[in-house]
This record gives structure tokens, sequence and C-alpha cells, in this order.
């Protein structure tokens, strides 16, 4: 496991995943354009404000939106949804690191 500069998450090796409390979490796709990456990124900024404002709000329909609205934006990172490596491995995202080929 490498480290990253700025005192961030850890990454693994291949840099597909970030390692947070011993867990694997999926990488943004590092293939994304500059401008399209932070696109998406202020786009889930937005919708975990959003989150936080329909649970302060108690609406559960505003909240439900906002939820699918973080959820479309990680899709579009590439840190859910269809793996944006394609050398067929398979996606171990939220695995323990420990129950992965990456615990050595």
């Amino acid at each position: 496991m490498s480290g990253q500069s700025g005192g961030g998450p850890k990454r693994t090796p291949d840099g597909r995943y970030i390692i947070v409390k011993g867990r694997l979490w999926r990488a943004a796709n590092p293939n994304l354009q500059e401008k399209e990456r932070q696109r998406l990124v202020d786009t889930l900024m937005d919708a975990r404000r959003a989150v936080k404002a329909a649970k302060a709000s108690g609406d559960d329909a505003v909240l439900k939106a906002a939820r699918a609205e973080v959820h479309a934006a990680k899709v579009g990172l590439g840190e859910r949804g269809p793996v944006w490596w394609t050398d067929g491995a398979p996606d171990y995202n939220r695995k323990m690191v420990e129950n992965t080929p990456y615990a050595k």
C-alpha cells in the first residue's frame, strides 16, 4: 500500500482503491478529463449538502432524491457502478483489505 501526497488516505499500489479504516473504497476513475471530474465532484458536494438539508427537514422524498443524486455522481466518477479498469480484475469495493489480495 502506498501513501498519497498531502496526507490523504492510503491507496492500493494499482490506484484502484483508497483505504479507510482497513476497508477498500473504489477510487475515482483517473481517466476522466479534469473538467468532467471537477463537474462531477461539484455535483457530488452539492448533493451531499442536499442530503444534510433533507435530513434536517425530515422530508423523506427530498432525502431520497438527494441520495439518488449522490449515487449518480459517484457512478459518474467511477466510485460505484461498473468498474473503470479494463483488465477483468474483480471489484473489491467495500471489502476489508485483509480479506482481499491487497492484504500483502
